[in-house]
């Protein structure tokens, strides 16, 4: 692996290595709370963040600007980021703006997201949330925007994303790379819409 920051996974933890194996920071959870150690610690900490996500435009597209590194439901919190930039961004884009930048988004997601897995050297860590992003943004970009309906996509997304049901959770598991990690969050996104096409066909 190149010098410079790296992402793990370790006991569920995500550790991050900068430049050197010797200079890894440990888990919080393998620091007594409290006193100067847990400054000190939290100090590289933070820079072995700011490194990582500095190292290459990938890194940063991939991580959601930061949104990815939340400790906990990073793809959760990913996606809430969507969803505000969709808000900020919908009354400057129309639609046929917002269908070129999620084919944009897709096609750069691609490279992203795979030059960050292997960086990392997992497959598909949940630090990556890009795939999240443009998904979602798709979702958002086909329903009405009042609040609502797009809180009950929200969760709709997120439900097939987690659950995996088939085919993503097969192609999930069959399709490596950034194609791969792109490509069945698309696949919760179709769901999603799926079911709101026939929640409308419904007459509801």
């Amino acid at each position: 692996m190149a010098r410079g920051a790296c992402l793990s996974q370790t006991n569920g933890d995500l550790i991050i290595s900068a430049d050197l194996p010797r200079e890894r920071v440990q888990p919080a959870a393998e620091t007594a709370p409290g006193g100067a150690e847990n400054v000190g610690r939290a100090r590289p900490e933070a820079a072995a963040i700011a490194r990582f996500r500095l190292a290459s435009p990938a890194h940063l597209l991939a991580l959601g600007f930061g949104s990815g590194l939340f400790p906990r439901a990073p793809g959760t919190v990913g996606t809430l980021w969507a969803w505000c930039v969709f808000v900020a961004l919908e009354d400057w884009l129309a639609p046929h703006h917002w269908l070129l930048l999620i084919a944009a988004s897709f096609l750069i997601g691609i490279w992203a997201c795979g030059r960050t897995a292997r960086d990392v050297g997992v497959s598909d860590h949940s630090a990556i949330v890009w795939d999240e992003v443009v998904a979602f943004w798709l979702v958002l970009a086909f329903l009405p925007t009042d609040w609502f309906t797009q809180l009950v996509a929200f969760a709709l997304f997120r439900f097939f994303d987690i659950a995996k049901p088939p085919p993503i959770g097969v192609v999930d598991a069959r399709l490596k790379g950034g194609f791969g990690i792109m490509f069945d969050d698309l696949l919760a996104a179709f769901f999603t819409l799926f079911l709101f096409a026939i929640w409308r066909a419904a007459g509801f």
